[in-house]
C-alpha cells in the first residue's frame, strides 16, 4: 500500500467571523500611519522637501483660517449627503452609480427655479418650490433604472452610470440657453442683486444652515435604516431576494421606493450646492463626489454615523493636497498622487479586516 501525499499551499486566507470594532479601527489607523510613511518618502525623493512640513501645510491647508475650516466642513456636509444618498441602494445590493447625474438634476431643478421665479415669488414660496422640485425631480431621475431593473432584471450599474452623461448634456444645454451674456456658455451668479433663492447665513456663516441640514438628514438616514420596517425589508432584499420573496416582501416595490429615497436626497444635495454654496449651474459643479461617494459608503461599511468620519477623511486629504500643490509650486497632480496612495492604503487595509493569513509549517502532509 502506498502513501500518497497531498500538497497543501503554505499560506491560506481566512475569512474572518468577526473582528471587535477597536481591532478594525486599529488596523484603518495603522494603514493611515504606513500610507502617511510612503506619502512622506516619496515626497523627499522627488521633490526634496521636508515631509513634516508638507503634512503641516496640508493640515494649515484645511485648518489654518476660519473661512478654510468653514470650507472644509462644507465640502464635508456635500459629500455625506450623496454618500447618505446611496448607502440605501448599496445596503439593498442595488448599485447606484448614477448619483453624480440625479445630484446633477437636483442642481439643474433648483437653478431652474431660482431663474424662472426668483423676483416673481416671496423668498419662503420660491424656498417650498425649489425643496420641491429638486427632489422630484431627483427622485424621477433615480427610480426610472429601479423601474426597469425591478421589471425586467436590467443591469442597474450600467443603466445609472449611463445616466450620468444624458444629466450632463441637459445641464450643458441649459446652461447654454440662460448663459449670461447669451452664447457665452456660462450663467455667473444666479440673482447677485436680490439673493432670491440664496440659503440664508446663521450668525454670518454661509455655510451652517448646510452643515446643520446634513447632520439631521445623518441622523434620520441612521434611524430609518436600523429601526424601521422599511430598513429592515432593505436588508433583507440586500441579503438574499429570495428569502424576501419567502417572507412576503415585495422586492419590487422594495427597490422602487428605496431609489426614490436615494434620489431624494440626492435632490437636497443638489439643492445645497446650488442654493447654499455655488450659487450658480454648471455641468462640473458635482466634481465627482457622487462617485466619491461611492468609496466613502463602502468605507464605512453603509453605517451612516461612521461616513462622518469617512467623509472627514477623503475631504481633509483633498483640501490639504491641494494646499500642497499651491504652497510648494508642484503640479496638481503630484497632489492627486498623494490623495491616492493614502485612500489606497485605507481601502486596502479592509482586507486585513475581513481575512487573515495563515502559514501553514508544512508544505505536505501524509
Amino acid at each position: 500500500m502506498h502513501k500518497s501525499h497531498v500538497r497543501e499551499p503554505r499560506v491560506h486566507l481566512v475569512k474572518r467571523d468577526g473582528l471587535p470594532w477597536w481591532k478594525a479601527w486599529l488596523i484603518r489607523i495603522v494603514a493611515v500611519v504606513l500610507a502617511l510613511i510612503v506619502c512622506g518618502i516619496i515626497t523627499l525623493l522627488v521633490t526634496g522637501k521636508n515631509p513634516i512640513s508638507v503634512y503641516a501645510t496640508m493640515v494649515d491647508g484645511c485648518f489654518g483660517t476660519a473661512r478654510r475650516t468653514w470650507n472644509l466642513f462644507q465640502n464635508l456636509a456635500i459629500l455625506l449627503c450623496i454618500s447618505l444618498a446611496v448607502t440605501p441602494a448599496f445596503r439593498m445590493r442595488f448599485w447606484n452609480t448614477g448619483a453624480e447625474g440625479q445630484v446633477l438634476m437636483g442642481c439643474l431643478a433648483t437653478a431652474a427655479c431660482m431663474i424662472l421665479l426668483g423676483g416673481r415669488l416671496s423668498q419662503g414660496a420660491l424656498f417650498a418650490v425649489m425643496i420641491v422640485t429638486s427632489i422630484v425631480t431627483s427622485a424621477i431621475w433615480a427610480v426610472i433604472p429601479a423601474i426597469f431593473r425591478a421589471k425586467w432584471n436590467t443591469n442597474e450599474t450600467l443603466f445609472t452610470l449611463m445616466m450620468n452623461y444624458i444629466a450632463i448634456q441637459i445641464v450643458s444645454y441649459f446652461t447654454y440657453v440662460w448663459s449670461v451674456p447669451k452664447g457665452s456658455g456660462q450663467i455667473g451668479l444666479i440673482n447677485s442683486a436680490t439673493q432670491a433663492g440664496w440659503m440664508p447665513s446663521i450668525g454670518g456663516h454661509d455655510y451652517l444652515i448646510n452643515i446643520i441640514i446634513v447632520a439631521v438628514l445623518t441622523v434620520v438616514i441612521y434611524i430609518y435604516l436600523r429601526n424601521t420596517k422599511h430598513g429592515y425589508e432593505i436588508s433583507v432584499v440586500g441579503e438574499s431576494q429570495s428569502t424576501a420573496r419567502y417572507i412576503g416582501i415585495s422586492v419590487p416595490k422594495v427597490i422602487i421606493r428605496t431609489l426614490l429615497l436615494s434620489g431624494a436626497i440626492c435632490g437636497i444635495a443638489g439643492l445645497l450646492i446650488v442654493s447654499g454654496t455655488d450659487h450658480t449651474l454648471t455641468r462640473s459643479m458635482v466634481g465627482g463626489r457622487g462617485f466619491t461617494a461611492i468609496m466613502v459608503s463602502w468605507m464605512a461599511k453603509f453605517n451612516p454615523m461612521s461616513m462622518v468620519l469617512t467623509s472627514f477623511i477623503i475631504v481633509f486629504l483633498q483640501k490639504g493636497a491641494s494646499e500642497i500643490s499651491t504652497i510648494y509650486g508642484l503640479n496638481s497632480s503630484f497632489s492627486d498622487i498623494l490623495t491616492g496612495i493614502i485612500i489606497f492604503f485605507i481601502i486596502g487595509c479592509e482586507f486585513f479586516i475581513n481575512y487573515r493569513i495563515r502559514i501553514n509549517a508544512k508544505g505536505e502532509k501524509e
